[in-house]
């Protein structure tokens, strides 16, 4: 009796049957069969390596998911639907090309089934050694002969596949494979050190407190010397190296900012370790004595205009903040309302960049106190840019988020919801250097602009707002529209 393997390489070989490989004499099945060799050698589960087998069966055949499913089973299925690509029959290739590998890269970061990355890292390692062969033969040349033919956008699909998969595969060969031909054909795209072997230390967080939780992770306090944040599953290698990087770059322009010495292993997520000697996040001081707002309040303020009047120049390698925020503008409010969209866009544009720092991510979650002395951590997005783009993070973290629900800001910050909002307002006039109820909403208001944007991009990102999303969605768009009429400048 047959079993499932063999049963699937009669079933691809009647699939692919008379089909050559591109660029090549060959049977297409061997393509297949190679993906299936490569994947035994990272396990002897036989329903991945059927995957497999089966993996370009509804891409490239008559063949369906259901059939497939019938004959092999639902896990089967599922392994080889992660890499069914959405071909746009009724379009052309070439331009489809970057929207059809957005979309399949975003199922690969969302997936948690190790057969699926095992799948995309067999396919992968399978077709670079053929651009690999090709690239020796015939250079950059070859890339004519390709739906995409821009050798730039081709590297950064595999590399992004590569960044997507390193934790889980770094210490197997046909990882360090994959990364040995992305540096033959894209040279120096990765650290040589890649394609040896090399272990990250394995840490776990069990019984160890949580701090604080962000957009790109949680906050650990590991031992009374050390924490460690803990990134989220889509962040990859590059990711925490960018944000130790940007760290080191702070500290040496003179911000207090806590610097990494290492990166570490957190089951299936990476992790980076600080040394943060008896310390605690400014929320949980805040939290723990509220009477005391006042005080934090000016310990923040007092960092942001040191971070904001730190002076950088482009050799510094910063980007502009107002990138991000002019993605708040034409991936939300624009959608909604082009009107509106252009109008806030002008506002924006007229925003002078200037030459000093933001954090990007400043809130009482990422400030720590070490014997009295505040502490930056989560640099990633440090840039260049108008600290009204601070002053509007903080507004949309301490204010905006709660207006709906209370329990979000109360949640992510630990204290109520009302003591959110007295800080923020503690803060701007700390900040602001005035008590000056006019002054105070004029910066309030330029603030909220921004912030009410952001949340309308965050609608957008995490896909249709029914229900309460579409009522909150209007009701910014409504805000905006407001703030919009009285706001001239953003400029503070």
């Amino acid at each position: 009796m047959m079993n499932i393997v063999e049963e699937a390489i009669i079933y691809a070989t009647i699939k692919h049957q008379g089909v050559l490989r591109k660029f090549s004499d060959t049977p297409y099945i061997l393509h297949p069969l190679e993906v299936a060799q490569i994947i035994s050698t990272l396990t002897d589960d036989r329903e991945i390596i059927t995957a497999g087998i089966l993996h370009d069966v509804v891409e490239d055949t008559d063949g369906t998911l259901e059939e497939i499913e019938e004959k092999f089973g639902k896990r089967v299925r599922d392994i080889v639907s992660s890499e069914s690509e959405n071909k746009y029959p009724e379009e052309d290739p070439h331009t489809t090309w970057k929207r059809r590998k957005d979309e399949s890269l975003q199922a690969l970061k969302r997936t948690t089934d190790t057969g699926v990355r095992m799948l995309w890292l067999a396919d992968k390692l399978a077709n670079i050694r053929t651009l690999a062969r090709m690239y020796s033969e015939h250079g950059d040349a070859m890339w004519a002969n390709f739906n995409q033919s821009d050798p730039t956008l081709q590297c950064w699909y595999y590399t992004s596949i590569a960044e997507q998969l390193e934790l889980s595969f770094n210490k197997t060969g046909a990882f360090k494979e994959l990364i040995k031909h992305i540096n033959f054909i894209w040279p120096g795209t990765f650290a040589s050190e890649k394609t040896r072997f090399m272990k990250y230390k394995e840490v776990s967080i069990d019984g160890c407190s949580l701090l604080g939780s962000g957009a790109k992770g949680d906050v650990y306090r590991y031992d009374d010397e050390l924490i460690i944040k803990v990134f989220n599953g889509n962040n990859t290698y590059h990711d925490v190296e960018q944000e130790i990087a940007q760290a080191r770059k702070s500290f040496i322009l003179g911000l207090p900012s806590a610097i990494s010495f290492g990166i570490v292993s957190v089951g299936d997520r990476y992790g980076a370790m600080f040394e943060v000697v008896d310390s605690d996040t400014l929320s949980r001081y805040i939290a723990r004595s509220p009477g005391q707002l006042d005080t934090y309040a000016k310990i923040m303020a007092d960092l942001a205009l040191l971070v904001h009047d730190t002076k950088v120049t482009e050799d510094d390698g910063f980007l502009p903040a107002n990138e991000r925020v002019r993605e708040y503008i034409s991936g939300g409010v624009a959608i909604e309302d082009e009107t509106l969209g252009r109008k806030c866009m002008t506002l924006i544009d007229n925003l002078p960049v200037g030459n000093t720092l933001v954090h990007g991510d400043f809130h009482s979650n990422n400030v720590f106190l070490q014997d009295g002395e505040p502490l930056l951590i989560d640099m990633d997005r440090v840039s260049v840019g108008n600290p009204i783009i601070e002053i509007s993070d903080l507004y949309y973290f301490y204010v905006i988020l709660g207006e709906d629900d209370p329990t979000v800001v109360e949640n992510f910050m630990g204290f109520s919801y009302d003591t959110s909002k007295e800080f923020f307002t503690a803060f701007l006039k700390h900040y602001l250097g005035t008590e000056d109820e006019e002054r105070l909403k004029e910066v309030t208001d330029k603030a909220a602009l921004l912030g009410y944007s952001r949340l309308i991009r965050k609608f957008h990102k995490t896909g249709p707002a029914p229900g309460k999303h579409k009522d909150a969605l209007n009701r910014c768009l409504t805000k905006i529209s407001e703030l919009s009429g009285r706001v001239d400048s953003l400029a503070l």
